[in-house]
């Protein structure tokens, strides 16, 4: 009997033990179901929160502003080829789809792009533009003959604003994509695309015996949709939670969103390079980075280079690698015959097709200086979010084939000026800015003679004393009191001392270390007269060329040195930009932009940056001022001029030169824009350069690569131009000799030289005596 009890209770407690052991089993069952189908649902509002939100950071695209077409346009045949150039635009014989154009003698066939401008979506258009030496003849739309007074060519992405992850893209909607392209994609690395839940099992499969076959890595299985959960979702961590994660978060996209959505995200997400320290992702940006056009625009064989780059951007960079890219390129193009995508005579003709990559994305001009004032403006209206993450389109003032100019002009007359005047090559620097009169939009700007180069920008940092750069200030506000003062007023050109408060003497001195006694006031101004300056600076007291100065558009605090009437105050040359627009522009002061227009990533208005003009000096002044410096350019101290510009063109400008010839200034303007250059060297020793054997040199390169637009000087109301005698400063009307000047009305002299109207006498007498014998 006690034998029995024992195997029985031995036999309770083995089902005893069985049934706990179930129990545990199941409740661990239950327990890791439950995690599973929690993580789970934790992962799918991970995906749902990401990819159902702002999926991207996309910087700020900063546009240059656009060519402006219609009859009369001062547009030559080189401006607008090298504007279609830039754009991506490819010249051939019949254009017949967006982004081609055909040049003959002048007649341009022209079909652009579509383009949301600011105030306007506009569509493509077939043009048809006849021009000659001096600009644009006519404009018509070359389909119907239609003529169009006036087009907009879009403008050139100029650059971008660095993303807070160094990323940049461009966005595509799904019915964007070129079918060529889905169809290349599909069939590389997802045929079974659109009939897989995510993962395909098969592809799996099929990856992994390749792999034992060859005893190494030669096929991946992963599907398009878990690629885009590893780039999009993942760390780039090879380890076997990742790939847990990874499948079970593909599984869960496919099944929450449909196929088209997600080859969308996948187009747009792909990394395919690295332009310095931008990451190129996405097709579309792609497509303009190594072959400078719209993906839309890209036939068979460059779409298949595009793929190519998916299964490695660095190893098979056509720029760096271009026989491993065309050898894989060639391979996509055999897969797609193999899967029925493309005929064995498509593959065959695109494999003899070249490469075709450009040479750096000529779509970005680079303009470092420029992109600098830009986000300097930009912060004091945006956050910094906005600009590195909301898509932002910025649209500019800047002139692209202005500032390829402008580079131009800085980096080849540095060189020349370092070869005719013995200077070390490579130690001159310079700065140049050129801003519309009229406006104040900054049209180029060159911060370096090295334009690419995005390190210190000299156009709006290098604060260096400006020289004679300032002294229009001191005759303009002589010539305001017309009571006093004008263009004919003697003044003292004679040597002075003046005590300071620590007790030094200055005894400032003319660069030809002469004194003249007495000189006119335009002859002081133009021959750069420093101790006549002087003298007529104290005359109107140094608060009033202050007060000038910030009139004129400087906002620098100054302290009243005499120093300061011959240019001891340190500007940078963007500020004495603004100071010679003013006078430029009669007296009315347009504060330099270089913004016009930002909308949100679908063009949607966010702000605008109007016109926004002010009245601050007395334009009867200004135009006083004009004349002298226009004759600045004619006989003073900027003559030189007369021979580096064609012809006898009408400009206006002021040299500027600091002590020890550190600092070589000129500042000039046209009728339409005014820019001013700066050379010097970075360790401010001296560079042997006056203002007119330096910085002129460079401006006038300039110009003369953009067109002079002369000078027209209508006297403003309230000036009166009179006929003079240089002899007595007298009126001369009938004088051998008479020069024209104007004067404020009332101003100017009433007596006559004792040479007027003499030869009109003299043909009295003579018309007398034939009556008389007659």
């Amino acid at each position: 009997m006690v034998k029995k009890r024992t195997k029985r209770g031995r036999a309770v407690q083995k089902r005893t033990g069985r049934s706990r052991w179930k129990r545990w089993l199941l409740l661990g069952l239950v327990t890791l179901m439950l995690s599973a189908i929690l993580y789970a649902i934790y992962l799918d509002h991970i995906v749902q929160a990401r990819f159902e939100g702002q999926r991207w950071a996309v910087p700020a695209k900063v546009y240059g502003r656009t060519l402006d077409l219609y009859p009369g346009a001062s547009v030559t045949s080189k401006h607008l080829t090298q504007t279609l150039d830039g754009l991506g635009y490819r010249q051939v014989k019949h254009p017949d789809q967006p982004g081609y154009y055909s040049s003959y003698r002048g007649r341009f066939l022209l079909r652009t792009r579509a383009f949301h401008f600011p105030d306007i979506d506009r569509p493509s258009d077939y043009l048809e533009v006849v021009m000659d030496g001096q600009g644009v003849i006519s404009l018509k739309r070359a389909g119907n003959g239609d003529p169009i007074g006036h087009y907009r060519i879009e403008p050139r992405l100029i650059g971008s604003l660095t993303s807070t992850h160094g990323e940049d893209r461009i966005l595509l909607k799904r019915d964007q994509l070129p079918a060529l392209l889905v169809n290349a994609l599909i069939a590389i690395e997802d045929r079974n695309f659109y009939q897989h839940i995510g993962i395909d099992p098969i592809a799996i499969g099929r990856a992994l015996w390749a792999n034992l076959v060859a005893k190494r890595v030669v096929q991946g299985g992963s599907t398009l949709t878990q690629q885009l959960v590893k780039n999009f979702f993942l760390s780039a961590d090879r380890t076997l939670w990742r790939k847990f994660n990874e499948v079970l978060m593909a599984l869960i996209l496919d099944w929450r969103y449909d196929k088209d959505e997600i080859l969308e995200a996948y187009a747009n997400e792909i990394y395919l390079g690295q332009q310095g320290g931008k990451a190129i992702h996405g097709f579309a940006l792609a497509s303009h980075f190594y072959f400078n056009r719209p993906l839309q625009e890209l036939d068979l064989s460059r779409l298949a280079t595009l793929v190519t780059l998916v299964r490695g951007p660095s190893a098979y960079d056509p720029r760096r690698h271009p026989q491993q890219a065309e050898k894989r390129r060639d391979l996509v193009l055999q897969l797609m015959v193999d899967q029925g995508v493309i005929s064995q005579q498509q593959a065959t003709q695109a494999s003899h097709t070249p490469l075709s990559v450009e040479q750096g994305d000529r779509r970005s001009s680079g303009s470092p200086a420029f992109m600098d004032l830009v986000k300097r403006q930009l912060r004091r209206d945006y956050r910094e979010e906005d600009l590195n993450a909301g898509g932002l389109r910025i649209f500019s003032t800047l002139d692209p084939w202005f500032q390829n100019r402008a580079e131009q002009a800085i980096s080849l007359q540095l060189k020349a000026l370092e070869g005719t005047h013995g200077i070390a090559q490579g130690t001159l620097q310079g700065a140049l800015t050129l801003a519309d009169v009229e406006t104040g939009e900054v049209m180029a700007l060159v911060g370096d003679r090295n334009p690419r180069f995005a390190g210190f920008n000299r156009a709006l940092d290098a604060v260096r004393p400006v020289g004679s750069l300032i002294k229009p200030a001191v005759y303009l506000s002589a010539l305001s009191q017309p009571n006093r003062y004008h263009l004919l007023s003697t003044l003292d050109d004679r040597p002075i001392r003046i005590k300071g408060a620590n007790g030094e003497i200055w005894a400032p001195r003319n660069y030809d270390n002469l004194s003249h006694d007495q000189v006119t006031l335009q002859q002081a101004l133009v021959e750069s007269l420093n101790l006549a300056t002087v003298s007529l600076g104290l005359s109107v007291g140094l608060e009033s060329v202050i007060d000038n100065l910030h009139r004129l558009g400087i906002q620098r605090p100054m302290e009243p040195y005499p120093s300061l009437l011959l240019g001891a105050v340190s500007l940078s040359p963007l500020e004495m930009t603004q100071m010679y627009q003013t006078l430029a522009n009669g007296g009315y002061s347009a504060t330099l932009k270089s913004i016009r227009d930002v909308t949100d990533g679908q063009g949607k208005p966010l702000s605008r940056y109007p016109l926004s003009i002010e009245s601050r000096v007395d334009t009867r002044a200004v135009f006083l001022l004009k004349h002298a410096l226009n004759e600045v350019t004619r006989s003073g101290t900027a003559k030189a001029l007369q021979w580096l510009l064609p012809g006898e063109v009408e400009v206006a400008g002021k040299t500027g030169t600091t002590d020890k010839l550190r600092d070589s200034w000129f500042a000039g303007f046209d009728r339409h824009r005014v820019a001013v250059a700066w050379v010097g060297r970075d360790d401010n020793a001296p560079t042997g350069l006056t203002g007119s054997s330096g910085a002129m040199r460079v401006w006038a390169r300039l110009m003369n690569g953009i067109g002079i637009a002369a000078l027209q000087q209508e006297p403003p109301m309230g000036v009166d131009v009179l006929t003079i005698d240089p002899l007595s400063g007298l009126l001369g009307e009938g004088c051998p000799q008479t020069t024209n000047y104007p004067f404020i009305a009332g101003s100017g002299p009433t007596s006559e030289a004792s040479c007027a109207h003499s030869e009109s006498l003299v043909d009295e007498g003579i018309l007398w005596l034939q009556r008389l014998f007659n």
